[in-house]
């Protein structure tokens, strides 16, 4: 696999998506969602991608693809089910060093979208390289039952006593995080006692006395 995981800052990304259907309404839901700047060329849309056009959440070009659309854009997203398109698309985007993703057509990305887990600031993302979606889609469904709500909980709770500890100039290795994230910790979190976890971890981290 050639692929490397990486988790990209999205706000205030400038995004093009060219489709402008039902798989291109997912992407743009999806970069909304994490703050992206997000322009759609499409001479059709959804009822969805137009609501968002019109209450200025995208930009909206009622057209076909044309190129040096993609000047001046970070990420592109192709979603038209039109192997030409997704051909001259990345194509323009190899010759001018954007970075393209067109839906199902893994010989015309530079980048794929892993499914994603979200749980509060916790995001956990599953992907077999293109290889086969199904068992993606499948593992993704077995680890949502896994990760339950109170690895949300969990996460704000470590967060907010990382911030203490760098208030206080602490460092702390990641054998004493390791460890004081199990245990007494993790039975506070499940019993929906996240203040007491709290005090419990600044304690075992050596904030508290």
């Amino acid at each position: 696999m050639s692929y490397f995981p990486i988790i990209l800052e999205m706000t205030g990304r400038r995004c093009l998506v060219i489709g402008g259907g039902l798989v291109a309404e997912r992407k743009i839901a999806g970069l909304l969602d994490v703050g992206a700047e997000v322009t759609v060329i499409s001479p059709k849309v959804t009822e969805a991608i137009s609501h968002w056009s019109k209450n200025n959440s995208i930009q909206l070009e009622g057209r076909c693809y044309r190129i040096g659309d993609l000047a001046g854009y970070q990420l592109v997203f192709v979603a038209t089910d039109d192997a030409d398109v997704n051909d001259r698309v990345y194509q323009e985007g190899k010759s001018c060093g954007v970075w393209v993703n067109a839906a199902d057509d893994p010989d015309h990305c530079d980048f794929i979208l892993p499914a994603v887990i979200r749980r509060g600031d916790l995001a956990v993302a599953i992907s077999t390289g293109g290889a086969s979606p199904a068992a993606t889609r499948a593992i993704r469904e077995e680890l949502d039952d896994y990760f339950t709500a109170e690895y949300a909980q969990l996460v704000q709770v470590a967060a907010e006593v990382r911030m203490e500890l760098k208030e206080k100039t602490l460092n702390v290795g990641a054998g004493a995080w390791n460890s004081s994230l199990k245990g007494e910790f993790r039975r506070l979190i499940r019993a929906g006692r996240p203040e007491q976890a709290k005090e419990f971890l600044l304690k075992t981290l050596g904030a508290r006395s």
